[in-house]
């Protein structure tokens, strides 16, 4: 399974990086960007990567990167580029759904954990410190937009960033945390029709004050079979996030190497192009 993730990978770098080289640089984008997915596909730091012991006997003629040079190639804007590009391609591979779903995962690190850009905030289990995930899904395309965040950022926050990023029109589902007026309209002026329990549950009225067009035709949605359907969708996010999560070279609990916001943001775009691999080679029914 690992080989054929790797095959996928290494196929449509190579083929999206068209060996652009910056000036006076003695490794292209591809031998950059490869030797550190190479690095996240096995969960090790990324000088592990950059030992030729460490790579497949007919690979280790191949000249490798030191890590200094990866910490500094990285962080240019072609490598950047070239990763949203491998991400954008996989994504692309399958035509969208009109309905998706909009949620978030804390990614939590230790609370001894020196990271300036960690925070205290809600997790599942009451408070913690760390990143989340927050992410639009599509049961054909995958997670289709996302953002990491300091755990203290709340939900409702984040999705305007992600409603802006969604081109595409339909549904689009979140618990009760995303139940705000301006996400309604947001969604709305984009074609696409919010939906969101109340945040407050058993409520007889939704009171006096102005609400969003958007939001009172979500309303009465959800009282008709088809709008508690698309609420009872939303759970498909809770098993994507959970094969994100439990897939064998997936996105497991933040290793030790990876803080700070950066790093992190990496580590996640790495992993969700290694889980939109996965469900296209080995669950070519999902799309």
């Amino acid at each position: 399974m690992e080989n054929e993730l790797w095959t996928k990978v290494y196929q449509i770098v190579q083929r999206l990086s068209n060996n652009k080289r910056p000036k006076r640089a003695t490794y292209n984008d591809a031998d950059i960007l490869l030797t550190y997915l190479w690095a996240v596909l096995h969960d090790r730091p990324v000088y592990w990567a950059c030992q030729k012991t460490n790579w497949p006997i007919h690979y280790r003629r191949r000249n490798l990167p030191n890590p200094s040079t990866m910490t500094r190639r990285l962080r240019t804007e072609s490598i950047q580029q070239l990763i949203q590009q491998v991400e954008k391609e996989l994504i692309n591979q399958c035509p969208p759904r009109i309905c998706r779903w909009i949620d978030a995962k804390p990614l939590p690190v230790s609370r001894s954990s020196k990271d300036k850009d960690a925070a205290y905030g809600h997790a599942e289990y009451g408070m913690s410190k760390g990143y989340k995930l927050h992410a639009v899904a599509d049961e054909s395309q995958g997670f289709v937009v996302w953002a990491v965040r300091p755990m203290n950022y709340h939900e409702a926050t984040v999705a305007n960033e992600l409603i802006a990023k969604i081109d595409d029109e339909g549904y689009l589902v979140g618990d009760g945390a995303y139940d705000k007026n301006r996400l309604y309209d947001m969604a709305g002026q984009k074609s696409i029709q919010f939906i969101a329990p109340q945040r407050i549950k058993n409520a007889k009225s939704i009171g006096h004050r102005r609400h969003s067009p958007y939001r009172l035709r979500a309303l009465s949605l959800q009282k008709h079979c088809f709008g508690q359907e698309l609420l009872q969708s939303r759970n498909n996010i809770e098993t994507m996030f959970g094969q994100l999560t439990n897939l064998g070279c997936g996105l497991s609990p933040l290793p030790n190497w990876v803080r700070r916001q950066f790093r992190v943001e990496m580590w996640v775009r790495a992993k969700i192009i290694i889980y939109h691999i996965w469900r296209q080679k080995v669950r070519p029914n999902a799309a």
